[in-house]
């Protein structure tokens, strides 16, 4: 046996591996063997000594290479600006500034009375524009401290206010504000309120082009003339009315503050004034603004120590049809008339139409007329006493038919040898009864007319006397001439019409002779004589079924008519009904309340200190009593 050789499990029936020498020499090792475990273990190690020196290798390469890969990334990136650049100024060029839309475009016609009180409008929208010289300085800057204190200076959008908004479109997150008077103007006033990327995007475009070729003064203008502030107001002309009740040229400092503070949040803030958690936050949000105004020098430390938060008008406001309406309805009749154009095409036309009434006398005829008993009298006049005895002692409410009776009141006071009507009082409630009572009502003269019997008349007069049931406004129209020594004068309910600063129409009276001098003394005289009141005073009546009463001197003639009637039922027609034994006191109470509140009853005012062109010599207008 050779010496090199290790028998290994010798033994009878055993099994055994034969290593030799050489083996170990080679460092092999069998399979299974019992040293295993250590040589896998070396080549594992092997295994990650090849990795690395694979690495190191990569990173040297990398080394070199980086200078390669970062100008090819620049080069990719430079040429994605590039292309970003060339579209949006591509973009830019092919962007239009668009027209207003049909909304924004639209305005409403406001009335006024004859010392420029608010009486009601006309129009889809409730918005009239005014050039931003008629908005106070300190007003524009209020609202730029309030929405975009860089309005002055930035390029008409904000780049901070762009990417919030596109993030929160796109995370689904709310809706962001922040943008700029100018983008504010553009989503108002030129596009669509949708909130997408692409309107968003289209509007900084626009908003960019409009910066470049408008004025700050242009794009302010319109966005003061288009933005929401609430009370359904758009524009800052209809919001001084509705919070102020004047126009915007008139709005103090603090008013200024206050509608400015409002376009933040109009539909929240609309209730300030009447309710106090609403008015609380605003007041807050006023001093803020105030503050900043301050700060940036658009008013002094004096103006900002001396605001106090100005008292708004009550709102929701009470109902806007009473009888106002009838103004408005024969106003606006009359101005698009004048102007030329259908009453459509008036209240979409942003007019401001001044009307000859009187508000506050207006105020109290409706007052008086819708409580005639206010002022009884002790006695029954001398038509009570008629007609009772017509009706065999008993008094007028007791000889009415069966079924319920509706007294029906209309008021006309107008300027003679002028025309313009001072009081048209038509009826109690527009909304319940459209018709006009005093301008188109036809009511059953008597002997209302009993004056002018016999008498030569002229146009517009000359059937006057034929006519069995004139209109109140014509009745009265008839007086006045009488009171201008015979000339006649058309009545008129329209002033003068403005549209942004221009005065498109104003009125002259338009006379003529209607009777000659001498007869509309012997009217006087009729009259002067059947009273020993210091006015001319005809009461007529047309049995029991109406009741006039006409007041005149040479500066206001005030007529009142009285009807009844049984209100219409299903297809029966309404029906002539008796007065009320109260219908006397009723037309005294109406005639000497109206008259009081028209003609010069303030103390120092004389009427005849104010000449009318409109009057024959040495006659004079009317003084309204002052407020």
């Amino acid at each position: 046996m050779n010496g090199a050789d290790v028998d290994t499990g010798a033994g009878a029936g055993g099994t055994g591996v034969a290593v030799t020498a050489e083996d170990h020499g080679r460092g092999g090792s069998p399979s299974r063997g019992p040293g295993g475990g250590r040589h896998g273990a070396g080549g594992r190690g092997r295994l990650l000594a090849g990795l690395r020196r694979r690495l190191v290798k990569r990173r040297i390469r990398i080394r070199r290479t980086r200078g390669r890969r970062l100008r090819r990334a620049l080069v990719v990136l430079l040429a994605l600006l590039a292309n970003l650049v060339g579209a949006a100024v591509v973009a830019y060029h092919l962007t239009k500034i668009p027209e207003p839309h049909p909304e924004t475009a639209m305005q409403s016609t406001v009335f006024v009375d004859d010392h420029g009180d608010y009486l009601g409008r006309r129009g889809p929208v409730d918005r009239q524009e005014v050039p931003l010289s008629q908005v106070p300085r300190y007003v524009q800057e209020a609202v730029i401290a309030a929405e975009n204190r860089s309005f002055r200076t930035d390029t008409g959008i904000s780049p901070k206010a762009i990417a919030r908004a596109a993030w929160a479109t796109v995370s689904g997150g709310d809706r962001q504000g922040g943008s700029t008077i100018t983008q504010q103007y553009v989503k108002n006033a030129l596009l669509s309120p949708e909130q997408t990327l692409s309107r968003k995007a289209r509007e900084a475009l626009i908003s960019i082009k409009l910066d470049r070729t408008r004025s700050k003064d242009e794009i302010l203008q319109g966005y003061l003339n288009t933005v929401y502030f609430g009370r359904g107001a758009a524009g800052i002309q209809s919001a001084a009315r509705n919070y102020f009740g004047v126009d915007a040229k008139d709005l103090t400092v603090s008013q200024g503050a206050a509608l400015a503070s409002v376009i933040n949040i109009p539909s929240y803030y609309e209730k300030a004034g009447s309710d106090p958690k609403v008015t609380a936050k605003l007041v807050d949000r006023w001093e803020w603004v105030l503050d900043a105004m301050a700060d940036s020098g658009a008013i002094t430390s004096a103006q900002r120590a001396g605001a106090r938060f100005p008292a708004f008008r009550f709102y929701p406001p009470g109902d806007t049809d009473g009888q106002r309406q009838y103004l408005i309805d024969a106003a606006a009749s009359e101005a698009a008339d004048r102007l030329g154009i259908t009453e459509d095409q008036l209240a979409r036309g942003g007019y401001t139409v001044r009307t000859t009434f009187d508000l506050t006398a207006q105020d109290a005829t409706a007052e008086l007329a819708a409580d005639g008993t206010g002022k009884k009298t002790g006695e029954k006049t001398a038509e009570e006493k008629a007609a009772e005895a017509k009706a065999g002692g008993k008094k007028q409410a007791e000889v009415k038919t069966t079924g319920d009776v509706r007294v029906h009141t209309a008021v006309v006071a107008l300027v003679p040898g002028d025309g313009a009507v001072r009081v048209l009082y038509g009826g109690a409630d527009y909304a319940s009864q459209p018709f006009n009572d005093a301008r188109d009502g036809a009511v059953e003269a008597g002997t209302a007319l009993q004056p002018f019997s016999g008498m030569k008349l002229l146009a517009p007069l000359k059937d006057l006397t034929r006519t069995a049931a004139p209109t109140p406004l014509r009745l009265a129209s008839a007086y006045a001439t009488a009171a201008a020594h015979g000339v006649y004068a058309t009545p008129y309910t329209v002033a003068k019409i403005t549209r942004a600063g221009r005065t498109l129409y104003e009125a002259h009276p338009r006379t003529r002779t209607a009777m000659t001098r001498a007869d509309a003394g012997m009217v006087a005289k009729f009259l002067y004589g059947r009273s020993d009141a210091p006015l001319a005073t005809q009461t007529g009546a047309a049995g029991l079924r109406t009741l006039w009463q006409t007041t005149y001197d040479e500066h206001l003639t005030l007529t009142v008519a009285l009807f009844a009637e049984h209100p219409a039922k299903g297809k029966k027609a309404a029906l002539p009904a008796p007065l009320p034994y109260t219908a006397g006191s009723r037309s005294l109470s109406v005639a000497e309340g109206v008259w009081s509140k028209i003609v010069g009853t303030a103390e120092g005012h004389d009427p005849a200190a104010e000449p009318n062109p409109g009057l024959p010599t040495g006659q004079t207008k009317p003084i309204l009593a002052t407020r």
